[in-house]
């Protein structure tokens, strides 16, 4: 697996998070401003776009932030997302990072805790869908 970071939004990261996000998990909100301001990091398998993340600082919680972390379906348990989150951190730990917070969806928060990333706080409702804050360290 190769990974490229953006600077903006691409059209091979869209496609994941629609299929995804969009098409699996019923979200109808997937792109926001974030977007704009967030860098974007595509894992590919070849050519193949296969996993994606999005990461950037955030002066409300005054720590980066990951998010969007996505596998498509037929690439799942090959640990792509332990291996994108753990490039992301790696990134924010080059920008001066030295902590991460994420908005994890509850019914996956086990996946973040085997990362190191501890829960913070009640769960609350993202667009129907149950999250809690979770943090690490780096």
């Amino acid at each position: 697996m190769t990974f490229k970071v953006y600077d903006k939004l691409c059209e091979d990261a869209k496609q994941i998070r629609i299929s995804v996000f969009v098409e699996e998990q019923g979200f109808e909100i997937e792109f926001d401003d974030t977007d704009k301001i967030a860098k974007h990091i595509v894992g590919y398998d070849g050519a193949k776009p296969v996993a994606v993340c999005r990461y950037f600082y955030d002066d409300e919680h005054n720590s980066y932030m990951v998010g969007r972390i996505a596998v498509i379906k037929e690439c799942r348990g090959m640990h792509l997302g332990d291996k994108i989150l753990s490039f992301a951190e790696q990134k924010i730990k080059e920008d001066g990072g030295k902590s991460v917070s994420l908005s994890a969806q509850t019914r996956v928060s086990g996946f973040y805790e085997k990362q190191g990333y501890k829960k913070q706080g009640s769960e609350y409702l993202d667009e129907f869908c149950p999250h809690i804050l979770m943090t690490k360290l780096l």
